[in-house]
Formats: C-alpha cells, structure tokens, sequence
C-alpha cells in the first residue's frame, strides 16, 4: 500500500556503495544501519524529505547483485524492485573510487526499460579532482551523472535541486489527516515478526528467512485496516546486550528500542512452539517500561494445534499456555493474548483489532469523582498500614495518559508497599476499560485533604 502521495525517490545500487548513508543524510537524521560490511540493508526503507520547502519520499533498497549464491539475494532483488515499481525517480549509486563494475552493468541494463527517470550518483568524490572519474559513468548510457560525496555532503545539495526538476508536484497531505496507530512489532529474533508483517500486509512486504537477525532495520509499513490506518513497525530481534556483537548489531538493537518508544502500543510476539525465555521476558519488559499499550501475538501456533475447522473455543493447550505466559510476565498481567499462525493466517485479524482496543484504552481517562470513590472504597474494604502506621489516601487524581497515570495525594508515600500499590491498581482496572495498558500510580505527600486538593 503507498504510504503517501509524495513523489519517491528510490535508491538503488550494488551492495557498500553508499545508499544507506546518501539516505540518512537526506532525510537529516540516522535511520538506516549504515556498516563498512556490504549488504546491511535488506528491507526498502521509507522515510519522508524535504528540500526547497518541497517534501517527497526516500526509499532505501538491499544492495543487489545478479550473480552471488546468498539464499537471501533474490528476496533482496525482489524488494528492489517492487520499490522501482514505485517510484517517481530513481537514483543509480555508484562507486568513484571503484569505476564501473560487472554488477553496475547489469543494473544499468537492468533499469534501461524502466520509463522512469535515472540519476546515476556517483559517490565517494570527496574531491574536485575525483570528478573526473566520475565521467566515465556516462558509458552506463541510463542518465545524467553526478558526482557527490554521500559521507561529507558534497555535491548533495545539487543532486537533490535536479531530482526536484524531475520529480511532479502533489498536493500536501491535509492537516487534519487522520493520526495513523503505530504498532511496534518485537520479539527475540526469528519467532515470526516479519512473517506476522506480510501476513497483516498481505503481501511481502519485508523479508522473511530463517536465518535469525534477516530484519536489521526498523521497517514502517502503513496499512488500512477496517477504515483505520496502522503503521506497522518490524524490528531486528532483541538479543540480550552480551550477546550484540559488534557495531551493526549494537545500531539494530538500538533501533528496535527506539521503536518501541515512539510506538503506541508493542505487539510482543512469541514463538507459541517454544514457550517463554529469558530473551521474551527482557522484551516484554522494555515495552512495560516504555509506558506502551502490549499485546502477546502467540505465533507459530499451528505448530502446537493445527487448524483443523472446528467451532473456535479455547482450549487446553492456549488455556496452559496463557497461564504460562501469566507466570513468566506478572508485570503484564494486563496484555491480552492471541494466538496467531502467519503461515496459516490465523488470529491475524483479531491481533491487530486488539491492539488497536489496547492503543484506545491507553488514552481513557477516568473521571475524578470515580476515581477517588474506587480508592476510598479499596481504602476501606484493606486498610493498610506499616511499622504501627496507617496509610491514608486524601485524594487522587488522573494527570496523564498513554499510560493513565493517577496521583495520589496520601499522608506518607514511603509507608506504601509495592503489593499495595498492584491492590490498588486492580482496583481501578475493574471498574474501567484498561485492558492491554499499562497504569502507573504515583504517591506524593499531603498533610491534609483541603491541602491535597489545592494540590491536585
């Protein structure tokens, strides 16, 4: 689905020639994995521009060669190219400080028959005097060539003056377009997320392997689901910090981070055949931390139950495997679980309808009034107290959402338990839609109701 009705700008080109970095440098800030290593980029990467006051969308492709054996290649060859099917110009990096290779060649050939229009940036002429050797491109014979320096900026600012030139007007998205719900997709790696992606896409949108770590970048997909837009983020799986080896791992697992932080709600998906580890249980709890709306997508659970047509019920196995799940994860007690199977499209639906119920109830706010006749009742029906001395909650108040988090105003917050709090919170959870969110109560010190609500 286009994510846009900006014109796009698509980077094509053979693996380590600069792409990722020319990307991160257009669009002013470090989203794709840039690494010496050839072939970091392996999904197409969306990512809105502007230049001149004018805004269009950059697309960052795999690297692609037409002869190497990796079994991953072709799904990058595949990416590449429903990304030119989309675009409005495409950009044709090379390398100066390389000249012309086989694999230059046959791209050019390859894009011959395209019918859109071709730059061909030549990069790495970090100087006036590489600017001749960039002249050599136009044996290429597929369009107009241009030195630049991806890494210092050189030469960037008159390749992005021509692709305006070729790029066609659009009408700018109207403000009050509907705010899209961004779901984060995480888990440990290799227990379905991309595969969960296409499925709720309906097409292959990023690559699915069963090489662990396939997905290195945080991959946006928009989608319309039952007259909403979605925005769903894949991410590189979480591994724990001993074991992220090196730069470009270390970037990855930064970025799936940051995912879940500028998401609304993560959907934490778990290999349904495996059961919960430790990998699950960090994930789970960065999402929590994070204040996100969670959802499980227990995957893979064909594996566990194949579907067999019968009258859907819950049964036995997702009846344990729920309690499981609810003994690993007391802190998200409140996440619904579904049990999904990308493979065979089931819970697809039904995943993203509760995310979205969970993404609304993280936004709910409680009325005042409510609020304190839940606390005063809970304070009532167990009292509390600690070392001989009682708690007293004089009034409590909502001050933010996304999550809901509620101030309570009591005469020492340092006499309150952590166990108390969870009662409390229980409480409040039963009388309001708070499903598949995340609460948090804070206690400050009052002397005394009057003061308490001067306070509030």
């Amino acid at each position: 689905m286009s994510r846009s009705r900006l014109p796009r700008l698509v980077i094509v080109g053979r693996p380590n020639v600069g792409k990722s970095t020319l990307f991160n440098r257009i669009i002013r800030r470090r989203v794709a994995v840039v690494e010496s290593s050839p072939g970091v980029t392996r999904d197409r990467l969306y990512h809105e521009a502007e230049w001149e006051g004018r805004r269009f969308e950059m697309v960052d492709t795999g690297g692609i060669l037409f002869t190497d054996e990796d079994p991953l290649l072709e799904q990058i060859r595949t990416q590449a190219q429903v990304a030119l099917a989309e675009a409005d110009v495409v950009l044709f990096m090379t390398d100066a400080t390389d000249g012309i290779m086989a694999a230059d060649r046959d791209l050019a050939d390859s894009l011959r028959g395209i019918g859109k229009p071709v730059l061909v940036a030549v990069n790495k002429a970090d100087n006036p005097e590489r600017d001749s050797w960039a002249a050599e491109f136009y044996a290429l014979g597929i369009g107009e060539v241009l030195p630049i320096s991806a890494l210092h900026g050189r030469g960037v600012a008159e390749l992005l003056d021509r692709v305006l030139e070729l790029t066609p007007e659009s009408a700018e998205p109207p403000e009050e377009e509907q705010r899209a719900a961004r779901i984060a997709i995480v888990g440990r790696p290799n227990v379905g997320k991309s595969s969960l992606v296409n499925a709720f896409v309906g097409s292959e949108r990023v690559i699915v392997s069963e090489t662990p770590g396939t997905t290195r970048d945080a991959i946006d997909t928009e989608i319309d689901f039952r007259g909403e837009k979605v925005i769903l983020v894949d991410t590189a799986g979480l591994r724990r910090r001993g074991k992220v080896q090196g730069s470009m791992e270390y970037y990855t697992a930064l970025r799936a981070q940051r995912a879940i932080e500028r998401a609304g709600v993560a959907l934490i998906v778990v290999a349904g055949s495996e059961g919960q580890t430790h990998g699950d249980k960090r994930i789970g709890k960065a999402a929590h931390d994070a204040g996100k709306a969670c959802v499980f997508a227990i995957n893979k659970w064909d594996l566990v139950e194949p579907p067999d047509g019968r009258p859907k019920k819950r049964s036995e196995a997702k009846i344990d495997f729920t309690k499981d799940v609810r003994d690993h994860f007391p802190e998200l007690s409140y996440a619904p679980l579904c049990f999904t199977s990308a493979t065979c499209g089931t819970g697809i639906d039904a995943a993203l309808q509760t995310c979205l119920e969970a993404l609304e109830n993280s936004h709910f706010r409680v009325p005042t009034g409510a609020l304190n006749r839940i606390v005063r009742d809970a304070t009532y029906d167990h009292p509390f107290s600690r070392k001989g001395r009682p708690l007293r909650i004089y009034y409590a108040t909502q001050s933010a959402t996304a999550p809901p988090r509620f101030l309570m105003f009591c005469n020492d917050p340092e006499l309150v338990h952590f166990s108390y709090k969870r009662y409390l919170e229980n409480r409040i959870r039963e009388e309001f839609p708070l499903e598949g969110t995340p609460i948090r109560l804070e206690f400050r010190s009052s002397p005394g109701k009057g003061h308490a609500r001067r306070g509030a």
